[in-house]
């Protein structure tokens, strides 16, 4: 699909423009053979709201990062390898639309793109890019994190349905299920092979089935803040990918 790209001077110059502007934040994304395929700004599913995060497709890892300023700096970087990515189609529902699901080993997130048209290139090209990852022999992952809830659809714990959440009364989220739950259902943590090294919130239900299933002795809950408060600069502009012709780049108008 992009083969004519690699190994190219004007491809080299598209990621390392993408170096320069995570500067020392991020790591060198230069490789053999790698190829940016589009770049674009989407709206992802943090726990309270949806925020702007800048997306740059590569030929083997999706990253994104945080926007400081608009196409010129980028911070908080993060690399998905493409083998562990699946996608999935999220219907329009109210004033949430153009959603499509991106499922990973470590998180898992829904991402809203500005159109129709910007949403079904996003998820073709990435469809298309870990398809050729997967026949090139990389093993896709089997297991998914779960997709959390935002808090804003939570107004008591999804465990109990008692606990009604206050500034006192906090929100917490079970990182196997996703749920929002409080304090007293999410007394324990578990290692989350995938996820964290370290033990990491669960609800109850879910860390009584997972020592069931690996019969794991218990750990006690070392409280960490799981908030997603980084804004990120609010302008959205059109995606753009990399087309295979030799023209320019394929632009979403």
């Amino acid at each position: 699909m992009v083969d004519h790209l690699k190994q190219t001077d004007i491809n080299a110059r598209r990621i390392q423009n993408v170096e320069v502007a995570f500067g020392s934040s991020g790591i060198p994304l230069q490789h053999f053979n790698r190829v940016l395929i589009g770049e674009g700004v989407l709206m992802k599913m943090c726990r309270k709201k949806a925020k702007p995060r800048q997306f740059f497709l590569f030929n083997d890892i999706l990253v994104y990062g945080t926007i400081l300023m608009s196409k010129r700096k980028f911070t908080k970087q993060r690399i998905i390898p493409l083998e562990e990515v699946q996608i999935e189609n999220v219907e329009d529902e109210g004033e949430s639309k153009y959603g499509f699901l991106v499922k990973t080993r470590t998180k898992s997130f829904v991402l809203y793109a500005i159109s129709e048209s910007e949403k079904e290139q996003w998820m073709s090209h990435i469809v298309k890019c870990v398809s050729t990852v997967l026949k090139e022999g990389k093993e896709p992952a089997q297991d998914h994190a779960a997709v959390w809830v935002p808090d804003s659809e939570a107004e008591f714990c999804m465990v109990c349905h008692n606990t009604h959440f206050t500034v006192i009364q906090r929100r917490h989220h079970c990182r196997s299920c996703g749920k929002v739950v409080c304090g007293s259902c999410s007394t324990r943590t578990f290692t989350l092979e995938g996820i964290s090294k370290k033990p990491v919130r669960v609800c109850d239900i879910c860390y009584n089935k997972l020592c069931q299933r690996f019969k794991a002795a218990p750990q006690a809950l070392n409280d960490s803040s799981d908030s997603d408060d980084d804004t990120g600069h609010q302008d959205h502009e059109f995606a753009t990918f990399y087309h295979e012709k030799e023209e320019g780049p394929e632009k979403l108008v």
